[in-house]
């Protein structure tokens, strides 16, 4: 059974993470593909020369197992287009023919809940007359943004509910609205099919 390790920045990516990317393979009819438990390095950590090569080495020689590796950020400020490139390039040097995709989340992950937030509508704290976002991967505080559309008194609790919203956003609406999480899909068919390429699915 082929192993994907994630490699992940934050304490609640390392639970909303594998939650997302269950659903994936769910949808892809790929159960037999496992998610193992994420590497955790810190977005400003993985910036540094030598950081990313370290994780993605330590992800590789995991104990159980690793046939792929997904590497997901926010791309917070950083231009998605040009980080992504670079990241990208590190790791095809440091992995060589291990499949590996980096996608960073414009801005934040959770624009891709405010792309499919009439799906959230009375859950989690979402208000039930919540307004879909015009751009949803524009505004850079994703956060707060996602916290003027819960009810008044309700707040965002990170490592609580990324992983709750990630069990049931849309998905479908989000990949209409946000080309980052489409950028997502994509990618881990591309690792699904390069791992069947090397007879692991």
């Amino acid at each position: 059974m082929p192993t994907i390790v994630p490699i992940v920045e934050g304490h609640s990516e390392v639970e909303s993470v594998p939650v997302l990317l269950r659903r994936l393979l769910a949808e892809l009819r790929r159960l037999d593909v496992t998610i193992a438990h994420p590497v955790r390095i810190g977005r400003l950590k993985i910036l540094r020369p030598g950081e990313l090569e370290r994780a993605l080495r330590y992800a590789r020689f995991r104990t159980e197992g690793c046939d792929a590796i997904l590497v997901v950020l926010d791309a917070d400020d950083d231009a998605p287009c040009k980080l992504g490139p670079q990241l990208v390039t590190l790791a095809g040097q440091t992995l060589a023919e291990l499949p590996c995709k980096v996608v960073l989340a414009k801005r934040e992950l959770e624009s891709w809940f405010l792309g499919s937030i009439e799906s959230l509508r009375g859950k989690r704290g979402i208000a039930d007359d919540a307004e879909p976002v015009e751009d949803p991967e524009a505004p850079r505080d994703a956060k707060g943004r996602l916290v003027q559309l819960m009810t008044v008194g309700r707040t965002y609790v990170e490592v609580d509910d990324q992983p709750a919203l990630a069990a049931i956003f849309d998905m479908q609406m989000a990949r209409r609205r946000c080309p980052s999480f489409d950028k997502l899909v994509r990618d881990v068919q591309a690792l699904l099919e390069q791992l069947q390429r090397l007879d692991f699915v």
